[in-house]
C-alpha cells in the first residue's frame, strides 16, 4: 500500500471564503448543532461545575481531584461500542440502531442529573460520586451513538463543518451547564439547579426524534477483510456449535476494528498515529478539573465566576469553534491542529501569569478565559475531524469510540493527580506544568507529516464517513 493511500487525513484546502461559510447552511450541519448541545450538558454537571459544588461544600482538593476519575467512562467506553455498534435495541430500535441508543443514552443521563441534584455531598460524596458515575456512563454512551451517526450521515467534505456546528451546540450546553448552572445555584440552591439541567435534556429527545438515521455502506475492502478474519481464526478455533455464532459476533464487532484500521494504515504509520491521539490534549484534560477550584481558592463568587468566566469566556468558545470549521475547510488539518496546540499553550501561560498575580482582576480572568476556550475550542475542533477520518463506514462507532477513547486516557490519569500536584507545587507552577503538556503532541505532528499522513484524501483510503453524495 503505498504511503498516499495509507494517509489518515489529508490538507482539506481549496475553498473559498463564502464557500466555507455557507456549508453552515445544510440541514445535516444544522441538526449538529442540538445534537452537540445534548452531547454537552452533561459534561460539566459531573466535571468542572460538580466540582465547583463539592469545593464549596467543604470538599478536599485531592478528592476534588480524584473524583474526576469518574468521568474516565468517557475514555473506556471502547469496551461496550461494538455492542452500541451492533446491537439493535428492542422497542427503541425502530428509531434506527444509532437513534434508539441516543434516545436511550438521553433518558439515562436525565435520570442521573436528577439524583445528583437530590444529593447531599457535605454529609458524603459516595452518592454523588455513583450517580455521576451513573450519569457519565450514559453520557459516554450517547457519545457512542452520535459520533456514528455524524460520521455516517455526511461525507468526509463536510466532517469539519458537521464537527464545527456540533462543537458550537457543545459549547452552549457547557455555558447552561457552567454559567447557566452556578447562577441558578447561587440564587436557588443546587437542587433546583441540577434539576432546571435534568429538563434542558429535552433538547436531545426533541432532535433524536426529528432527525434521520443514516444509512451506512460498508467498503468492499473492509467487509473481505473481515470475512478473512473470521475464516483464519475458525480454522484455529474448534468452537462448538452453540458458541460459533457469539464467536463470530465477538470477532466481527472487537477484533475486526482493530486489523481493519492497521491492514488500511500498516503498522508504523497506524501506531504512531495511535500515539500522537493520545497526547494531544494532555493540557486540556490535566488543567481541568483545577480550573473552578482555581477560581474559588482565588476569592472569586459563584455569580463572579458565572458571569465573567462561564458566560464570556463560553461565549469566545463558540466563535472559536465556528473559526475552527472554517480555518480547518481553508488552511487545512495540519496548520489548524498546530494553530490550536500553541494556542492552548499560551493559554495556559496565561493562568500562571494570572496565578502569580497578588491580585488578579475580574477584567484579566475574563481575558484568560476568553483565550483558554477560544483556544480549546480550536484544539478539540481540529483533533476530532482528524479522528473522523481514520474511521471506516463498516465499524464506524467501535472505531470512533476508540480513537475518542484514546486521546483521552493518558489526561485523565493525569487529572485524578492534580489536586495532589497543585498541593505540592502551587497553581503558577502547576499551569506551566500543564502548559508543558502540549509539545509532545506538536513534535509527533511534526513526525506524521514526514511520513505523509496529510498528503493524500481520507477517502482514498477508504477511510471514514459514506461516500460522496
Amino acid at each position: 500500500m503505498s504511503r498516499a493511500a495509507r494517509a489518515p487525513n489529508a490538507e482539506l484546502r481549496g475553498a473559498g471564503w463564502l464557500d466555507a461559510l455557507l456549508v453552515y447552511r445544510q440541514p445535516r450541519v444544522l441538526s449538529m448543532l442540538f445534537l452537540g448541545f445534548s452531547a454537552g450538558l452533561p459534561f460539566y454537571l459531573v466535571y468542572s461545575t460538580l466540582s465547583a459544588w463539592l469545593r464549596q461544600a467543604g470538599i478536599e482538593r485531592s478528592t476534588i481531584g480524584m473524583l474526576a476519575w469518574v468521568s474516565l467512562l468517557y475514555t473506556l467506553k471502547f469496551f461496550w461500542a461494538p455492542i452500541v455498534d451492533r446491537v439493535t435495541l428492542p422497542l427503541l430500535g425502530a428509531l434506527g440502531r444509532r437513534r434508539g441508543w441516543m434516545l436511550l443514552a438521553q433518558l439515562g443521563i436525565a435520570i442521573g442529573l436528577l439524583n445528583i441534584g437530590a444529593s447531599e455531598p457535605a454529609a458524603g460524596v459516595r452518592r454523588v460520586a455513583l450517580w455521576a458515575l451513573f450519569t457519565t456512563f450514559w453520557a459516554a454512551t450517547q457519545d457512542i451513538a452520535l459520533d456514528a451517526w455524524r460520521i455516517e450521515s455526511a461525507a468526509v467534505r463536510l466532517q469539519g463543518a458537521m464537527l464545527a456546528a456540533y462543537q458550537i451546540g457543545y459549547r452552549a450546553a457547557l455555558i447552561c451547564g457552567g454559567a447557566g448552572a452556578l447562577a441558578i445555584a447561587g440564587s436557588a440552591g443546587w437542587h433546583v439547579s441540577y434539576s432546571s439541567m435534568a429538563a434542558l435534556v429535552s433538547v436531545g429527545v426533541v432532535t433524536t426524534l426529528l432527525v434521520r438515521e443514516p444509512a451506512a455502506a460498508a467498503p468492499r475492502g473492509s467487509a473481505a477483510r473481515e470475512a478473512r478474519v473470521i475464516e483464519w481464526l475458525e480454522r484455529r478455533a474448534h468452537w462448538p456449535e452453540s458458541l460459533r455464532g457469539a464467536g463470530e459476533w465477538f470477532i466481527g464487532a472487537v477484533v475486526c476494528p482493530l486489523t481493519d484500521f492497521f491492514g488500511r494504515y500498516g503498522l508504523p504509520l497506524a501506531t504512531l498515529t495511535l500515539i500522537f491521539i493520545g497526547v494531544y490534549r494532555l493540557t486540556e484534560f490535566a488543567m481541568g478539573s483545577m480550573v473552578n477550584p482555581f477560581y474559588i481558592d482565588r476569592g472569586f463568587t459563584l455569580t463572579q465566576i458565572a458571569t465573567v468566566v462561564k458566560l464570556y469566556g463560553l461565549a469566545m468558545s463558540l466563535v472559536g469553534v465556528l473559526l475552527a470549521g472554517v480555518l480547518i475547510n481553508k488552511l487545512g488539518l495540519l496548520r489548524s491542529l498546530v494553530l490550536g496546540s500553541l494556542l492552548v499553550i499560551v493559554s495556559n501561560l496565561g493562568f500562571a501569569a494570572l496565578a502569580a498575580a497578588s491580585a488578579p482582576t475580574l477584567l484579566a480572568l475574563g481575558m484568560v478565559n476568553g483565550l483558554d476556550n477560544l483556544a480549546l475550542a480550536m484544539h478539540g475542533t481540529a483533533l476530532l475531524t482528524f479522528l473522523s477520518g481514520l474511521t471506516s463506514a463498516r465499524y464506524t462507532a467501535t472505531q470512533y469510540a476508540l480513537f475518542s477513547s484514546l486521546y483521552a486516557l493518558p489526561g485523565k490519569i493525569l487529572e485524578g493527580t492534580s489536586g495532589i500536584v497543585v498541593d505540592h507545587i502551587g497553581y503558577p507552577r502547576f499551569f506551566l506544568y500543564t502548559a508543558s503538556l502540549a509539545l509532545p503532541g506538536l513534535l509527533l505532528l511534526y513526525l506524521l507529516r514526514r511520513r505523509g499522513a496529510f498528503e493524500a484524501p481520507a477517502v482514498a483510503a477508504g477511510a471514514g464517513g459514506p461516500a460522496e453524495s
